[in-house]
């Protein structure tokens, strides 16, 4: 099968450098919309300050790294998210980075049979820099300042995406309670996934995001797995 180029341009302009990508096949927007790239005059661009200290780095991985990213965003091919977490745990754990697991890769490693297409970290402020030099052979993009509903934003490819938010606030719980804010941040539950101490939101707060979401599927799974949970605990 023979896989679609990408063809990226970068721009530099005062205080804001562009990663763009021209030409996109039809084939890959899909990945190039849910990766939040915007369109402008007919290239798909991300922006960052030019003055983020891991701009270089993050441009050389984008272009080398911009096929495989796509082509999994856009379902084309699976994203290997459990190795992917593997060496996330290696490095960020024996680096005691300050960090928990949330999204579909959370109930995948609870053993719900779920296909995550990546890797959602929450992690601490002061931490969030450093997870980017942690990760600097696949940073796409610098880890730059956020306004959000976080201070920090993150994303490299570890074989599968890996995307991070640092210093969550309380806006992540508004209008409703998330499985990424305080509220998770205060309950969360330690469980083992192939050798690693991952620590993940309670199933609760998952089916409810993915109430929310529409996700049917998803929430039967959840109900599942915690009935099985309680029954366990009574016998």
């Amino acid at each position: 099968m023979n896989m679609p180029v990408v063809r990226c341009r970068r721009r530099d302009d005062g205080d804001v450098s562009e990663f763009g990508l021209e030409e996109v096949p039809e084939a890959l927007v899909p990945g190039v919309q849910k990766s939040g790239f915007e369109l402008c005059d007919g290239v798909w661009v991300r922006r960052f300050p030019a003055d983020s200290p891991q701009l270089e780095v993050s441009w050389t991985n984008f272009q080398r790294l911009i096929g495989p990213w796509l082509r999994q965003a856009a379902n084309l091919e699976p994203a290997p998210w459990d190795d992917a977490l593997s060496e996330v745990c290696r490095r960020l754990n024996a680096a005691e980075v300050d960090w928990w697991l949330t999204g579909s890769a959370a109930l995948a490693a609870r053993g719900l049979r779920v296909s995550p297409g990546d890797l959602d970290l929450v992690v601490s402020g002061p931490d969030a820099q450093r997870v980017g030099d942690l990760l600097a052979d696949g940073l796409v993009e610098p880890v730059a300042p956020a306004d959000w509903f976080c201070d920090w934003w993150g994303r490299a490819i570890i074989g599968a995406r890996v995307e991070w938010v640092g210093g969550v606030g309380a806006a992540a719980d508004q209008p409703a309670v998330s499985d990424f804010g305080p509220e998770a941040a205060a309950r969360l539950e330690r469980i083992e996934w192939r050798g690693h101490e991952l620590r993940v939101p309670p199933l609760e707060l998952q089916r409810a995001v993915s109430v929310r979401r529409g996700l049917h599927e998803r929430v039967r799974m959840i109900d599942a797995a915690v009935g099985y949970r309680r029954r366990s605990a009574g016998q």
